[in-house]
């Protein structure tokens, strides 16, 4: 299937599930389904809980916190200790503390950044009982952050914004393992590897060589890995093996499950605010950043790379360094974006082997906030944010105090949407700026000059973010990028995330103001243009210098842009 197919098909199912899955989750949240209730219920009665127990901002962030704190903590016991637990046919000892720290806080902010090779690190225990639980919870976690922040805006003088446990359980049970069950099924259809024999020992008696092939239960890891934005796979080169990936339509599976819920809970948010209206400013806002990245990545990888031009090496089907031929350089290029613009991170090529100024894509991508569409529910609540940072910019051009939703937009709003909208930046340009000012820093990267640089400012902007994609490039598994990086992926996750709450909870308790001639409009294309001027320029404004450090002089220093 062509690079134009893959991408009017990408649109039609998308379509289908923004209007129906965006629906179906609405009804989810607001408690409408209900066919699992037998189920719900003993979850409910273990914690102590149930739906008529709704929590305030406050207690919604802190139930948020202590889930995590808890898997953080018990993530890392397991993984230190899985050379004394089951599944565990390689005999892998325990990882390294610093590893470990990096793993679990990477696993439990739905990073899933690897400073490991899955198969040669982590037992099937590890991979299954911890890894892929964690990819289950966080995007559970994520959602129904998104869900609370979405009922800030939709009530009236509610001291209260959900309960967080009754949101996650149902999160769990009626969209994530239904989804990724199914989609499972499809994989290992297709020829992902789905077993707990362990490895396999070949021997070729034409040339008289034995190898080891790695295997295990990554069928099944692969669906809700991409379900659920979180891009740790279960192979070193991800999605990139054929036991992981094997087929074209397994290739665009993994994109259409990435990219499903982030822009479905646009219409969610309208569904749930009682303006679908609403709901399509902020996806067609998502969809031309997004439209725009692939379509330059796309193109900056269908040229030739400029250093090998430079050499007299002329190619006339693209850059095909570090990517599969049955993917090619354009339908690559457009994974590589969609895992980026989200919280996934899961790649299908090497980004280290981009063209400079196509690797600017999924960094620059990054740099924006992940809000097109971003994670899942993580994308809706970041660009929720920005929105209300537009809106505020919207009111001081017209005179009048901003509004959104009918809702008044007054300093603690704007001050929470500030302070959540610079954390990422300022988090990964500090830790940045302290990698290449330290020896142990500059010793990561295997490449020396701008490019160097970019694989640092890649890390730290990927774990920032929660993505988790890296550029080859890095060695990041030393006690110092593992360690800094493990702060820049929690500070990235919860120096969002609370804010967002605290936000949510403010507009609960505000009334709705009626709309007047004087109101700034939050449903066209003014509102829509001037939101994707806030994220573009903040995310120009803090990072640009450093991109131009690193890509953009890559790419003129061989004497052309494109």
């Amino acid at each position: 299937m062509g690079f134009f197919w893959t991408i009017v098909l990408l649109i039609v199912t998308l379509g289908l599930a923004w209007r129906f899955l965006g629906s179906y989750m609405a009804a989810v949240f607001d408690g409408r389904v209900t066919f699992l209730g037998w189920l719900e219920r003993p979850f409910y009665r273990l914690l102590g809980t149930s739906p008529d127990r709704e929590q305030s901002w406050q207690r919604y962030a802190a139930s948020t916190v202590v889930f995590s704190g808890v898997f953080l903590l018990m993530g890392y016991v397991l993984m230190r200790i899985q050379g004394s637990l089951p599944l565990n046919p390689q005999h892998f000892g325990g990882v390294t503390q610093s590893l470990d720290f990096n793993t679990i806080a990477s696993f439990v902010t739905n990073t899933n950044w690897q400073n490991y090779g899955g198969e040669t690190t982590m037992s099937y225990f590890s991979q299954i009982g911890v890894l892929t639980v964690q990819q289950f919870v966080s995007a559970a976690v994520g959602i129904a952050v998104a869900i609370a922040v979405t009922r800030g805006f939709s009530r009236r003088k509610s001291p209260t914004i959900g309960n967080f446990w009754v949101d996650i359980t149902r999160c769990l049970l009626y969209i994530l393992l239904p989804i990724a069950f199914v989609a499972g099924i499809i994989m290992v259809g297709q020829g992902a590897v789905q077993t707990l024999a362990g490895p396999v020992s070949i021997h070729d008696a034409m040339n008289g060589v034995s190898q080891t092939i790695p295997r295990g239960p990554a069928g099944f890891m692969g669906p809700i890995m991409q379900l659920g934005t979180n891009g740790g796979g279960f192979f070193n080169v991800d999605l990139g093996h054929p036991f992981e990936n094997p087929t074209a339509l397994t290739n665009f599976v993994y994109m259409w499950l990435t990219l499903s819920i982030p822009f479905a809970l646009t219409y969610t948010f309208g569904k749930m605010v009682g303006s679908v209206r609403h709901g399509v400013a902020l996806l067609v806002a998502m969809v031309l950043i997004f439209g725009t990245w692939v379509g330059f990545t796309a193109y900056a990888e269908h040229q030739n790379n400029p250093a090998v031009a430079a050499a007299g090496v002329h190619s006339t089907v693209g850059n095909t360094e570090g990517k599969n031929s049955y993917f090619g350089d354009t339908t690559s290029a457009l994974f590589n974006v969609s895992m980026t613009q989200t919280s996934d991170g899961a790649v299908d090529s090497s980004t280290d082997s981009y063209n400079p100024i196509g690797g600017f894509g999924p960094l620059s991508g990054m740099m924006l906030g992940e809000v097109s569409p971003g994670g899942v529910g993580s994308g809706l609540y970041t660009i929720l944010l920005y929105a209300v940072i537009a809106v505020f910019i919207g009111g001081l051009m017209i005179g009048r105090t901003p509004e959104y939703l009918g809702k008044k937009i007054q300093a603690r709003e704007v001050k929470l949407a500030g302070l959540a909208a610079l954390v990422m930046p300022i988090t990964v340009l500090v830790l940045t700026a302290v990698a290449v000012s330290l020896h142990a820093g500059r010793a990561g990267p295997l490449n020396a000059g701008p490019h160097g640089f970019s694989e640092i400012l890649y890390a730290f902007t990927s774990q920032g973010n929660n993505n988790g994609s890296a550029m080859a490039g890095l060695s990041g598994n030393t006690t110092f990028y593992n360690v800094l990086g493990g702060i820049d992926m929690l500070i990235g996750r919860f120096g969002i995330l609370i804010p967002a709450l605290a936000l949510g909870g403010a507009l609960a308790a505000k009334n709705v103001v009626p709309a007047s001639l004087g109101t700034f409009r939050t449903d066209n294309g003014m509102f829509i243009g001037l939101t994707i001027g806030v994220i573009v320029i903040i995310g120009g404004l803090t990072f640009f210098p450093a991109v131009s450090l690193g890509p953009i002089v890559e790419q003129l220093s061989h004497g052309k842009f494109f």
